[in-house]
């Protein structure tokens, strides 16, 4: 992409960004003024963003949406670099990074460089959806091993997909929409249960007997740790829940059982090492991103991005901020 950075860098610049007004009400496309970046900053020139399903949750707030994003210096993980600050070291204007705007200024910690050999429309979805549910480093997924995923949503799917790349053997879906099961197994998913249709056993029966020994609601939690083997099993929790929320456990679930209950950001990857290891498996032909991207519109079309996840129609819809 070619981008004369000379005529903008460290200067305001007027752009236009997705506002949100009114919480839960479409947004509107507005104009604003992007600042020049301070001390240890960098000004992002956004190509494309990915809408994640915790936008919808931030959604009730008047706010500027969005954080899967690619661009350039200047130009959020598919971001372009415009315009760098002082005291910033690693990057150089034009170098490929990862909103709902065509600029943003973010703290140059925030930032990862990648191989622009990836296209953007594949890079920001590993900015927040597919990391998060890698399996990579959190749960630490042994070859053979068997794993449970309550919940096939886009990060439950990425699981799945990490769950294949580190070797699992058997990766069981649990989800209570049957058509998940198709489209799981191409993520990885070899075994199925619809929580809906058990009448006499329950979920933690049914996966015992399976197993001889993700995003989830609170509710599922319980469930989900009760099915891990006792001794060295793990449930790793994943994404955003209702505020307010709690777990609950009995002393003796956790201190008799051996077993681990463990919360995970971002799929405890550490970004400026991590990504690059996971965009270089993509360009090996590994990782299998293409299929994360049911939908891509334009920036001026937004607002259908959040009508098809809403309705369940898309896994991942790419925004362009050029088209």
């Amino acid at each position: 992409m070619d981008v004369d950075l000379s005529k903008t860098a460290g200067k305001p610049i007027r752009c236009k960004a997705a506002v949100a007004r009114e919480a839960g009400e479409p947004l509107v496309i507005e104009e604003v003024i992007v600042g020049p970046p301070k001390p240890g900053e960098v000004r992002i020139k956004i190509i494309c963003t990915s809408l994640c399903f915790s936008d919808i949750s931030f959604w009730r707030l008047k706010r500027i949406l969005g954080h899967e994003a690619v661009g350039f210096l200047h130009f959020v993980f598919l971001r372009v670099v415009e315009s760098i600050g002082e005291d910033v070291h690693g990057l150089s204007e034009g170098d490929m990074r990862r909103l709902f705007t065509e600029y943003t200024v973010v703290d140059v910690a925030n930032l990862t460089k990648i191989d622009p050999a990836i296209p953007p429309n594949r890079a920001c979805l590993l900015s927040c959806g597919v990391s998060t549910g890698a399996a990579w480093r959190s749960a630490d997924v042994e070859a053979g091993s068997t794993v449970a995923i309550f919940g096939l949503g886009a990060i439950g799917l990425a699981v799945g997909e990490g769950s294949r790349l580190c070797g699992a053997t058997r990766i069981i879906g649990v989800d209570i929409n049957p058509s998940k099961y198709e489209i799981g197994k191409t993520f990885g998913v070899t075994d199925f249960v619809d929580s809906t249709t058990l009448v006499d056993k329950s979920v933690i029966q049914v996966i015992k007997e399976m197993t001889d020994g993700c995003v989830g609601m609170a509710s599922l939690v319980h469930e989900a740790f009760s099915c891990c083997l006792k001794g060295w099993g793990k449930t790793v929790l994943l994404g955003v829940d209702k505020p307010g929320s709690q777990l609950i456990f009995a002393s003796t679930e956790v201190l008799h059982s051996g077993k681990t209950i463990q919360g995970s950001l971002y799929g405890g990857l550490k970004p400026k090492t991590d990504i690059p290891i996971l965009v270089r498996r993509y360009l090996n032909e590994e990782l299998e991103l293409d299929k994360f991207v049911t939908h891509e519109v334009g920036f001026e079309n937004i607002n259908k991005a959040f009508d098809l996840l809403l309705e369940g129609k898309s896994l991942r819809c790419v925004i362009w901020m050029d088209k």
